[in-house]
């Protein structure tokens, strides 16, 4: 055998000896070697904008078996109003059922004769021309229903002497609705103002309202 076949340094064995082959040459020729994490994984290609990109669907929410969903109606249901029973309790009132101009017109024109006998006659002259100014936007149909039924519900407030309840409606239509109680509010403000101030004998001596 020939001694290129041999490793270097190996020179004292005979011609029949195997030859020892160098163990980092057997190493480097065992098999192909692997590249582990060296390898560039290029990012995936957009062929489209992100707009064009189709989002994974999501799955639509199923009522429970057994419980039918509401209808979607598109019409919206009336306004309500609250409004007190006989026996006390509120009930709801649907603001088309409009409340009476007169059930309104009394209690206010029981308190300004209440006036008429403490308060000059110019200043009850004065809320007396605006009261028919309400009634005739009320009648003419210049007054919203929610106008209509905070009305009534002061007059009612004044009829029971809730002096402080009376006025906050009237301070509460002047911020909503000034434009339609702007000509007249001032004269029913002066009137709960007036028949505030009136002692209890001055109020008593005046019929009360529904009498």
């Amino acid at each position: 055998m020939s001694d290129r076949f041999v490793k270097p340094g190996n020179q004292e064995h005979g011609w029949n000896d195997p030859p020892q082959f160098s163990y980092g040459l057997q190493k480097d020729t065992g098999g192909p070697k692997r590249n582990i994490l060296n390898k560039r994984v290029h990012a995936p290609q957009l062929t489209g904008s992100g707009s064009e990109m189709q989002s994974t669907p999501v799955a639509s929410v199923t009522p429970p078996r057994g419980i039918i969903p509401p209808p979607m109606d598109s019409v919206t249901p009336p306004s309500m109003c609250p409004r007190i029973s006989s026996d006390g309790t509120a009930e709801a009132v649907e603001l088309e059922t409009e409340p009476c101009i007169e059930d309104v017109q009394e209690p206010l024109y029981w308190a300004l004769n209440a006036c008429r006998h403490a308060v000059k006659k110019q200043i009850c002259d004065d809320v007396e021309r605006r009261l028919k100014l309400f009634e005739d936007m009320w009648k003419s149909g210049k007054l919203s229903p929610l106008v209509k039924h905070r009305m009534h519900g002061l007059s009612q407030d004044l009829k029971r002497k809730n002096w402080d309840a009376a006025d906050e409606i009237h301070r509460g239509l002047m911020v909503d609705h000034v434009s339609e109680v702007s000509q007249w509010m001032v004269g029913v403000k002066r009137l709960i103002a007036e028949a505030r101030s009136l002692n209890p004998e001055q109020i008593n001596n005046c019929t009360d309202p529904g009498s």
